[in-house]
């Protein structure tokens, strides 16, 4: 097969930038993608429609980087939100900002951000190949191919943007690691990042399918400490607990071995204690002869009702005006702080995103080149960097994908 300047291996966001910046700065390029369709990750995010980005300064986006933030610096400031933001509307997609300053395509189609780069690879004449990379190839420390199932690459240089190890479906299943430890680099255990989280408490699993929107989540670890706490969205399943505030919460969760995390929901955030004893007051008198589990139906869902009756220890059917101040105090903590356990996050396969990944100590923050390999480079999900949700860790994959490219062209141009 005749020798390339640059080989990418993965299609994925990481990739296809990676693809689109080294043939800009002019190398033949071929990239290596097993399925059969390019971006198949993609098409998942954002439940389909693709949070690409996050309309936010630089700096906001590092802080939502819980580790290695340092290393992506350079490339956040060489493609900031805002320009990938641009680049996007320069290829035929517009944009819409929706709460948080999460960035959709205004179709609400993550399918239109893969089209326009795949017709944008097709314009630098990226040369698309469906194959399976097995290993890289080098001379006396020197890329030098790509061998894969179906044959072999001969090349300047490699990018290897293969993803992590979640969702394995979409092709995401470890690849790039096994390739890289190989080459003598460290992989830093791979673990799920943005995960569902199982819990102690049976109830959850009877409340099954249950949203809460508006409520505050607030997680601490085993000293007290809390490491996370926001407002929003979550969602009770058959094994924990889900949803947007608790994936968030699960990227700052990162010792399950070491730490034992309890997670505090406060189903009424807009009203304090005093505001809500005053209303428990008032719902008790003006429902004094109902039955304490009809009334609870006016201050929680359905499915929550007899799981409060529970916690409470209130009998189901014991009338307002029975109710003592000691119950209704009770009755206001469970509202103010429903606390849940939890053992540990779902498997690395649920995950959105995986942590851990190639050592960053081990690669060149301004170029994305291996320490250890002269000609390769590294971009996207298969580097230690994740992020929360949110649009940042897609930001993340655009940056590095764009250095690595650009800087493996150069390279190339250099050689």
């Amino acid at each position: 097969m005749s020798k390339t300047d640059v080989v990418i291996i993965g299609g994925g966001a990481a990739g296809m930038l990676a693809a689109r910046a080294a043939a800009l700065a002019g190398a033949d390029v071929t990239l290596l993608e097993r399925n059969p369709k390019l971006g198949r990750k993609i098409y998942i995010t954002g439940k389909g429609r693709c949070n690409l980005t996050n309309h936010c300064p630089v700096e906001e986006v590092l802080a939502n980087i819980p580790g290695n933030s340092r290393f992506v610096t350079g490339a956040m400031h060489r493609l900031p939100p805002t320009a990938v933001m641009s680049l996007f509307e320069s290829l035929g997609v517009p944009l819409k900002t929706e709460r948080g300053n999460r960035v959709f395509p205004q179709s609400d189609k993550a399918a239109d951000i893969i089209d326009a780069l795949v017709a944008e690879l097709r314009r630098c004449r990226v040369r698309v190949v469906q194959d399976r990379a097995v290993r890289i190839l080098c001379e006396d420390g020197v890329v030098c191919a790509v061998e894969a199932e179906n044959g072999t690459y001969p090349c300047r240089a490699v990018v290897l943007a293969t993803g992590g190890a979640s969702y394995p479906l979409t092709g995401s299943t470890g690849d790039g690691y096994l390739i890289a430890e190989e080459l003598g680099h460290t992989v830093v255990t791979p673990r799920p990042s943005l995960v569902p989280l199982e819990t102690r408490e049976d109830f959850c699993a009877e409340m099954q399918g249950l949203s809460l929107k508006n409520v505050t989540l607030r997680v601490k670890n085993s000293r007290k400490k809390v490491v996370y706490q926001e407002q929003g969205e979550m969602l009770f399943t058959h094994f924990g607990i889900s949803g947007p505030l608790v994936l968030s919460a699960s990227a700052c969760m990162r010792d399950f071995r070491g730490e034992e995390y309890t997670a505090v929901i406060d189903l009424k955030p807009a009203l304090d204690e005093q505001k809500l004893d005053a209303r428990l007051v008032r719902e008790f008198a003006e429902r004094s002869n109902q039955d304490f589990q009809n009334i609870l139906g006016g201050l929680v869902p359905r499915l929550m009702v007899p799981v409060m009756v529970r916690l409470t220890e209130i009998p189901g059917h014991t009338k307002g005006h029975e109710i003592t101040k000691g119950q209704r105090r009770r009755l206001l903590e469970t509202l103010k702080g429903l606390t849940i356990h939890i053992t540990g996050p779902r498997p690395l396969s649920d995950a959105i995103v995986t942590a851990g990944g190639v050592k960053t100590g081990e690669i060149d923050p301004k170029t994305m080149a291996s320490k250890k390999v002269t000609g390769l480079y590294f971009a996207g999900e298969v580097m230690d960097v994740d992020a929360y949700t949110g649009g940042f860790n897609l930001q993340i994959a655009w940056a590095t994908g764009s250095v690595a490219g650009d800087s493996a062209a150069n390279y190339c141009k250099d050689k």
